[in-house]
């Protein structure tokens, strides 16, 4: 994959790209809402939930920590996964942040 040119772009539209790019596919929505709704550490049925392999699984969760949007806990052989609750407000912020700076228009 090539480079994205981000030069003349600010530090938080940045920012906002890359939180997009992380929650842009279905898989890692499923998982968010997994998390979301077990309102604890999951460690090892994310598998379970989804119609996809292992592997997969696993480079949807990479994505997402490496986000900052979920964070893992190694317990013995297998790794723990929740919300990261400091970026998941973060986010929100940004994202309700950009939503409501649209007033309209009447144009189109």
């Amino acid at each position: 994959m090539g480079l994205t040119k981000t030069t003349g772009f600010s530090k938080a539209e940045i920012e906002t790209a890359e939180l997009a790019k992380a929650l842009a596919h279905p898989a890692r929505i499923a998982i968010l809402k997994h998390l979301i709704n077990a309102k604890s550490c999951i460690c090892g049925d994310i598998v379970d939930e989804l119609p996809l392999s292992q592997s997969t699984v696993s480079q949807h969760l990479k994505e997402l920590k490496e986000a900052g949007i979920i964070k893992g806990n190694i317990s013995g052989t297998s790794v723990c996964y929740c919300i990261d609750e400091k970026m998941w407000n973060k986010a929100r912020k940004v994202l309700v942040d950009l939503f409501e700076s649209y007033k309209g228009q009447d144009c189109c």
